[in-house]
């Protein structure tokens, strides 16, 4: 029946003019990383709710993660957080993850958890306390040496509640001589993701409040240092495919932190509320991987796709596996964009019909398409199903409640 179902839709495609081996292709080499702290007990600022089950360290997170890489096929690598994930010997965490078949990846170092931090970390007037910051930086680069990560993943609470609180452009400097010191101590293949959000905690002003800020201090920075886009740290009605296409032009589209939101940063299962949203992120990545510019398409190439998001609510495996097959799901459909046609209809000025072209691609059941490639990745048709009909959500029920927390 699968295989009926798979020929009609090739038939279809082929019709529209979509070859289905460079869809494949791409589809086989999408990858999309798990944040640790997803696995770890979480809540909103009011309560933490407790699961039982959660990962009692770190190692423990690494288990849960290949799970989710078991059974998608797509998430080889697992975000860790400095210092909710600090162990011993970092030797000993990256053998763990690699006899689980994954790797350690992004390396998020934190900087708003200390008492030291409450008026800021590298925008702090306290020389002592922009010290310790930049240390923290330091450290965490040392660390995704030894674990042989490429990526920093750096995000600032840092900003200000009050007119007068403070200095904003002394702020900036120093937010630049901290970054300038640490960008110093990358080697060569190691790049620095820089974050953006516009508000919270701050509410008076962020210090790197968009990706405009975000940008241009990767422009002063160097090539290492590239912009990170958080799908959910954007006001309201906010185009973010338009950001993602200045960066891409701009060849500093680090990565993404995908998840989901309503009002403000939900940190929601990804594509829960707007899937066309992330589909049309993903149409002007599409585009870039076919740019006559070769710049463009390395940058499109290089792209670090993570998920940034913590479930308060629903079990967090399969969380984490639905967010994964949402962002394969959204990327598949962008894939089966005729960019002939769009681009034919740019040039002839006819709205509705690039419109209508992209729309259409939306709109395809790419089921069958997802579990042709899935079988032959040598991975469940149905990751989700797949995950339920196992016994690890039972197995790990012994680990009690009090697991880790962020």
């Amino acid at each position: 029946m699968m295989d009926k179902w798979y020929a009609v839709f090739e038939q279809q495609q082929q019709a529209r003019g979509i070859d289905l081996r460079i869809v494949k292709e791409n589809l086989k080499s999408l990858k999309v990383e798990t944040p640790s702290w997803g696995y770890g007990d979480s809540g909103t600022r009011f309560k933490v709710f407790q699961q039982e089950g959660i990962p009692r360290n770190s190692y423990e997170k690494l288990e849960d993660a290949a799970q989710v890489h078991k059974y998608t096929g797509i998430s080889p690598s697992v975000a860790i957080h400095i210092p909710w994930d600090k162990v011993d010997n970092f030797s000993s965490l990256k053998q763990h993850a690699e006899d689980l078949g994954i790797a350690i990846g992004a390396v998020n170092p934190n900087l708003f958890q200390d008492d030291d931090y409450k008026f800021g970390s590298i925008t702090n007037s306290d020389a002592a306390v922009r010290r310790k910051a930049t240390d923290h930086l330091l450290e965490c680069v040392e660390i995704a040496k030894m674990v042989d990560s490429r990526d920093i993943s750096l995000w600032f609470a840092d900003g200000t509640n009050y007119p007068g609180q403070a200095d904003i452009r002394k702020r900036k400097h120093w937010m630049y001589e901290c970054l300038a010191e640490m960008y110093q101590s990358l080697d060569d293949n190691m790049r620095m993701l820089i974050e953006y959000k516009f508000f919270e905690p701050a509410f008076y002003h962020t210090d790197l409040a968009d990706w405009g800020m975000s940008f241009n201090m990767a422009q002063k920075l160097g090539a290492k240092a590239e912009v990170l886009v958080d799908t959910g740290h954007h006001p309201q009605g906010t185009n973010i495919e338009h950001i993602v296409a200045y960066l891409l032009d701009e060849k500093r589209l680090g990565g993404f932190h995908f998840n989901s939101r309503k009002y403000a940063d939900d940190d929601l299962i990804a594509a829960a509320h707007n899937p066309y949203e992330l589909f049309l992120t993903f149409y002007q990545i599409v585009t870039a991987l076919v740019d006559d510019d070769p710049e463009v398409r390395h940058n499109a190439n290089n792209i670090a796709y993570m998920l940034d998001q913590c479930h308060n609510l629903e079990p967090k495996i399969p969380a984490m596996i639905r967010s994964i097959t949402n962002v394969q799901t959204l990327y598949a459909k962008a894939l089966l964009i005729n960019l002939d046609k769009v681009k034919k209809a740019q040039q002839d000025q006819d709205v509705l019909a690039a419109e209508h072209e992209v729309r259409k691609a939306f709109e395809v059941d790419v089921t069958p398409l997802l579990q042709a490639v899935r079988e032959e990745m040598g991975i469940p048709a149905d990751p989700m199903e797949a995950y339920l009909e196992s016994d690890y959500g039972n197995k790990i029920l012994s680990r009690g409640k009090g697991g880790a927390s962020w």
